[in-house]
């Protein structure tokens, strides 16, 4: 996965030191209320989103790392929730700690076509509550799964 420069220059002064960064996720839904999930390094899926550059409004940040990973351009629709705490924790392979502050947006397709970039993701796809068993997901989806599926059946009766 690509580190940008800000960070790079960040990591270059405090080593693998544990650091919060502020992020996003794009909840997207196809018609049948089915989430969009994206694959990532080790087999782990969960919905797309990636960090804030600095002076990026979220809402920009979330449409940009859409467009990257998966070729969607999207629109945000409404602010779900915002996540941190302890299954927000990672430590990669690298050793460097993060502590993920995620903001959860409702969005909506309004073109592309869906193509993992397989740089930061390997797979894609749409996947329904009843789907997920046996899919490795990323420790914070438990969570945050529940309210972003319950804002698609809340805003498309």
């Amino acid at each position: 996965m690509p580190i940008p420069e800000f960070l790079a220059a960040l990591r270059a002064r405090v080593g693998d030191a544990l650091i919060v960064l502020p992020s996003v996720t794009a909840c997207v839904f196809d018609d049948a209320g089915r989430l969009l999930f994206a694959c990532h390094d080790g087999g782990v899926w969960a919905p797309p989103g990636g960090i804030i550059e600095p002076d990026e409004h979220p809402r920009e940040a979330v449409v940009r790392e859409l467009r990257e990973e998966t070729g969607l351009d999207i629109e945000v629709v409404d602010l779900i929730d915002v996540y941190g705490g302890p299954l927000f924790r990672n430590r990669y392979s690298n050793g460097d700690q993060v502590s993920y502050v995620i903001t959860a947006y409702g969005c909506r397709v309004t073109g592309g076509t869906l193509t993992p970039d397989l740089e930061e993701i390997t797979d894609a796809r749409f996947l329904a509550e009843s789907e997920l068993d046996g899919l490795r997901l990323a420790s914070w989806t438990g969570v945050a799964l529940p309210d972003m599926y319950a804002w698609w059946r809340r805003t498309n009766r």
